[in-house]
């Protein structure tokens, strides 16, 4: 069987120790937070896909930073569970920043479930549902204990 990796785009908004998420209300998974992120479209850039994606999911026009976190999904790969096309995928969690004059809203067609956006305090992330779970990640990374991270994009495959 022959399944790709789905690409994510995803936006790790920091500020004043607390992080941007979206928050959903789904019977499958009850009340839930994501970061704003999703699939990267055919033909768009990594980094058109996170700017995309925090202005569709959180009303925000962002300026993208560095690569924080790369994130991999692969149910498959657990022992006794069937593949699922469309369940393996990379999430590339970049840091950005909000532009001045740009505040989070809920988008005017929201995505399914989605009931808010919402400053969550990095103190209050035990308390919530984050998916995928990179809670002490991201506190990890706001207080500046993890590694460094860098993306090199190439859009020629041989030299110029």
């Amino acid at each position: 069987m022959n399944f790709h990796i789905r690409v994510r785009a995803c936006a790790l908004i920091i500020k004043e120790n607390a992080v941007l998420l979206v928050e959903f209300d789904s019977k499958r998974n009850g009340l839930h937070y994501n970061l704003p992120a999703g699939g990267v479209e055919p033909g768009e850039s990594v980094i058109e896909a996170v700017r995309r994606e925090a202005m569709e999911e959180a009303g925000v026009d962002v300026e993208v930073g560095k690569l924080a976190f790369v994130y991999e999904t692969a149910p498959h790969l657990v022992a006794g569970r069937k593949a699922v096309a469309g369940h393996h995928g990379i999430s590339l969690m970049f840091e950005c920043a909000i532009k001045e004059g740009s505040e989070p809203r809920m988008p005017e067609v929201p995505d399914e479930d989605q009931v808010g956006v919402r400053w969550v305090h990095l103190d209050e992330l035990d308390n919530i549902v984050l998916y995928p779970n990179i809670k002490d990640h991201i506190k990890a990374y706001a207080e500046g204990k993890s590694g460094s991270m860098e993306l090199l994009q190439e859009q020629h495959l041989t030299e110029q």
